[in-house]
């Protein structure tokens, strides 16, 4: 049996005023770096083989908190970023709402390809899926931690798993520094095991930001 944590990036500047990073590589600020070193120890504690991460910095340094505990080294996997948000990227989900009224109304019903230059959902949970897959694969029977992004990871869990758009919507994105653990096994294939699990019960933001 395989086990992957799919864990996300702890608080930015960004996160806190509501602003829609996407594929911006925004730093951690220092409640994101806190919550990383306050989880990496009891994501340590599962014992991971392998931590792959996204190549933005909010990603990277919350997995480098794990890494520094285990000593194992950090794999950077592009596939892992965020959705890209195209003309939204940099705006206040506010200012969103004003100058694109349309494709936010769209995109807030759940459309997977709401315009704006957002990639479709589909595309979002293929890449993430296969980027999960790929990292599963390097500790087979094992654990592995993987570091991304809020939507992303909702996106690609839901893709391993199978379920439409629909069953998406009514699964809670997760928290910063919150995590999913899936599993896998020749029996069942992935399976869902947790949610949303973390130290600190806190609301998670939209996954745009």
């Amino acid at each position: 049996m395989t086990r992957l944590i799919v864990w996300r990036h702890g608080n930015t500047d960004w996160n806190a005023e509501s602003r829609v990073q996407g594929q911006t590589d925004v730093p951690l600020n220092d409640l994101g770096r806190e919550q990383a070193r306050a989880a990496a120890p009891v994501l340590a504690a599962l014992r991971p083989d392998a931590i792959v991460a996204s190549d933005l910095r909010r990603a990277a340094d919350t997995a480098a908190a794990l890494a520094a505990l285990t000593g194992l080294p950090v794999r950077s996997d592009a596939r892992l970023r965020e959705r890209h948000f195209g003309r939204w990227q940099g705006l206040a989900l506010t200012e969103v709402a004003e100058r694109f009224p349309d494709d936010y109304a769209r995109w807030r019903a759940g459309d997977p390809d709401p315009g704006a230059g957002i990639e479709n959902l589909d595309d979002l949970g293929r890449r993430l899926g296969a980027a999960f897959r790929d990292a599963a694969d390097l500790a087979a029977g094992g654990t592995v931690v993987v570091t991304t992004h809020g939507g992303g990871a909702r996106q690609g869990v839901g893709h391993l798993l199978g379920w439409d758009h629909a069953v998406l919507r009514s699964v809670g994105s997760l928290a910063n520094c919150h995590w999913t653990e899936l599993r896998h096994d020749d029996v069942r294939g992935w399976h869902l095991r947790a949610h949303n699990v973390g130290l600190i019960t806190q609301p998670a933001l939209t996954d745009a930001v």
